[in-house]
């Protein structure tokens, strides 16, 4: 299984950066889409991303650097979307008026939603937000958009599923580091606060995030 950073604060050469966050799981699954359609479509169009395939978009909170670029709906075939119960709404009649969308699925637990590929469910509470988690023979990955809840919270939920093997996506202001410590793969991406300091403590293991950058877990 790989990952494609598709959108991130940085870029490698011949990408484009913005503020915000998007992976494409696989070939078929998008989780977030950035702050803007044009960067998400210059993104996917280096990295070679068959529109064709993807037929899941999962929305991790309603903030715009995740939820931007959502009319790369309008692009795609047939396509599942999944976003948290508490999602507003005018961003699900937004969503729902696509005639290509054959479900709206409102999350709010722990539950499977492609093969080996779970969401944690609804969590938090000022900011309500869902995480990926995709399960290989390496382990778990947990996949965030911006660890509102917590990447401590978000990782207690994902190991109910087994052993965490990787994390990658915005850790926000997450500080309790000493918890990455048997994390065999760290990827500190868009909104967290002190990537840095993560990526000069576990110089082993985590590795630096940036729009073109394709990670196997």
């Amino acid at each position: 299984m790989h990952l494609k950073i598709l959108y991130d604060n940085e870029a490698r050469e011949g990408f484009r950066s913005g503020w915000g966050f998007s992976c494409l799981v696989g070939e078929n699954l998008l989780f977030d889409t950035g702050a803007d359609l044009n960067t998400l479509l210059f993104n996917m169009h280096k990295f070679n991303v068959d529109l064709d395939r993807i037929d899941k978009i999962v929305f991790s909170h309603e903030h715009g650097d995740h939820i931007g670029g959502f009319q790369i709906i309008g692009l795609l075939r047939k396509v599942k979307v999944y976003l948290p119960k508490s999602f507003s709404r005018h961003f699900k009649r937004k969503v729902s008026s696509f005639p290509n969308v054959v479900e709206l699925r409102e999350v709010s637990r722990l539950e499977e939603i492609d093969n080996d590929i779970f969401t944690t469910g609804e969590l938090g509470f000022l900011i309500r937000e869902q995480s990926l988690i995709v399960k290989t023979s390496r382990g778990l990955t947990v996949i965030a958009g911006c660890s509102h809840p917590g990447l401590d919270k978000i990782l207690r939920v994902a190991s109910k599923l087994g052993r965490i093997y990787g994390v990658v996506g915005g850790f926000h202001g997450f500080n309790k580091l000493e918890i990455l410590g048997g994390i065999d793969l760290i990827v500190p991406c868009h909104c967290t606060a002190r990537k840095r300091e993560i990526l000069m403590l576990y110089p082993d293991s985590s590795v630096k995030c940036s729009a073109g950058y394709r990670i196997e877990i």
